[in-house]
């Protein structure tokens, strides 16, 4: 094998297998819709092979110090790091999104394995003071065991390194399935893992038919932990599966970002930044800021601003680096992109800029900008998961806040205020697991990650992300 995994491969108890002799599926270029690679099926002779080497991994490496585990991570890291602009022009070929972009994803890839590989060595337990001399009472963390992880296609190097790296860190083993249409960064972190010496049988990873490997992974008594990133209705059909065995989950499902824009600010800095929020992976990202509420005094003014600022976005192929936004993932979003601007300005929205295709080849369309959008509009209850904004105007901060709580999900919500008291009672009132306040960071590795309502439950990342594969065990002697 080179550096990086030139084709897709299935990669159980340390052997690559090629789409050779499996069903297999194109692997196409977003941009230019040409097949790149095969992606191979795993049958079910294969997803038994990875079930029994993960059993038989979880013997050994859950008795690994963490001391060891961390140095393995900690040089995969490194060899990630190495390998970030082979990586990161893969990315760009399945997904679309920019080089850029995909660089950085990479190397937050790359910090996620160096801090989980540190935090492993710090999941404490504690010692309570007993009731009676010669008691002893201990609270101890384990492993939980052999984990089943799906990952998406829109952030296929970050959403599989907090699957692997907080896993194995704990002492778990694992069995990924990435998303068919942008496998290639989880296998090279399996390539970096297999080089920094990580024992064959602890990662596993299939590709082929999802509800086919979903649903005979989580079946099987060796898989004790799932965690899944993805849409909320397929997030509630896998915790249907997982509820048979009482497996423990972690879901992060999606969102629909409301951002409360108070009359305060300066109307330009904030516009630049929602715009580069707004067309970062081409809006193809769970915490994208959509619903903008901007308070009635400066509405006129920000919507202008937002409108010429996104207007003048590049777009076009994701390796050409004067492109500032590239394509989207597949012919999907764009149907979905056409169809919720129809019903939008059905309804009497105004779209202020874009709401086409952005050519006749590739999956492109282009940064879109609608105001005065009712909430009964399919737009304002349905994530668009695409470079789509819509602007509302509000008067108090009630109001906004009675707009940002309206639906069901509740992942991410942002604020921009130069009033700290605003701040504090807007961050108090917003409904969602992250919140951010004059700034849209809310995802890295030292933070946990995760939504609440329809948007999931549990957290990655974090010391939580870590506690998320481990169970406690209380011990009481004498």
């Amino acid at each position: 094998m080179k550096d990086f995994i030139p084709e897709p491969h299935l990669f159980i108890d340390g052997e690559w297998i090629r789409a050779q002799g499996n069903p297999s599926q194109p692997l196409r270029n977003p941009a230019t819709e040409e097949e790149i690679g095969r992606v191979p099926h795993a049958s079910e002779q294969n997803l038994n092979a990875a079930l029994d080497s993960s059993a038989r991994a979880f013997k050994s490496w859950s008795c690994v110090a963490p001391y060891d585990r961390a140095r393995i991570l900690k040089d995969a890291a490194n060899l990630i790091r190495e390998r970030a602009e082979l990586i990161a022009a893969q990315t760009t070929r399945e997904q679309g999104k920019t080089l850029v972009e995909a660089r950085g994803e990479v190397l937050g890839a790359a910090d996620t394995f160096e801090w989980f590989a540190e935090e492993g060595r710090r999941a404490y337990g504690r010692i309570v003071p007993s009731r009676n001399v010669g008691h002893r009472w201990l609270v101890m963390k384990e492993p939980v065991g052999p984990v089943a992880a799906f990952s998406p296609w829109n952030f296929p190097a970050m959403l599989s390194s907090r699957k692997i790296a907080a896993s194995l860190s704990a002492g778990c083993t694992c069995i990924l399935k990435p998303a068919e249409e942008t496998p290639s960064a989880a296998l090279a972190f399996a390539k970096a893992l297999q080089d920094a010496g990580l024992p064959n049988g602890v990662l596993n990873i299939v590709t082929g038919v999802p509800d086919f490997i979903s649903r005979y992974l989580i079946a099987s008594p060796v898989i004790k932990k799932i965690t899944f990133t993805g849409s909320t209705g397929i997030g509630k059909h896998l915790a249907r599966l997982a509820a048979d065995g009482m497996k423990k989950a972690t879901f992060e499902l999606g969102g629909h970002s409301p951002v409360i824009v108070f009359d305060d600010v300066n109307v330009e800095d904030v516009v630049k930044t929602l715009v580069i929020g707004k067309i970062r992976n081409a809006g193809q990202v769970c915490i994208a800021p959509t619903r903008f509420y901007v308070q009635e005094g400066i509405y006129k003014q920000f919507v202008q601003a937002f409108t010429e600022a996104i207007g003048r976005v590049s777009v076009g192929n994701g390796l050409d680096p004067a492109n500032q936004m590239g394509s989207m993932a597949n012919g999907r979003r764009i149907d979905a992109m056409e169809r919720l601007v129809a019903d939008a300005t059905k309804q009497g929205a105004r779209v202020l800029t874009g709401g086409e295709r952005g050519a006749n080849k590739g999956h492109f369309w282009q940064p879109t900008f609608l105001a005065e959008v009712p909430d009964h509009a399919q737009m304002m209850n349905e994530e668009p998961f695409g470079p789509l904004a819509i602007a509302n105007p509000f008067s108090t901060l009630d109001e906004a806040v009675d707009h940002a709580n309206r639906l069901p999900y509740g992942l991410a919500a942002y604020a921009f205020t130069e009033s700290n008291k605003r701040s504090i009672a807007v961050a108090r009132a917003l409904e969602a697991g992250v919140v951010g306040i004059n700034n849209l960071t809310v995802s890295i590795a030292e933070a946990p990650f995760g939504g609440i309502k329809e948007s999931g439950y549990g957290s990655e990342a974090g010391q939580e992300g870590l506690d998320a594969f481990l169970n406690t065990k209380f011990v009481s002697e004498m």
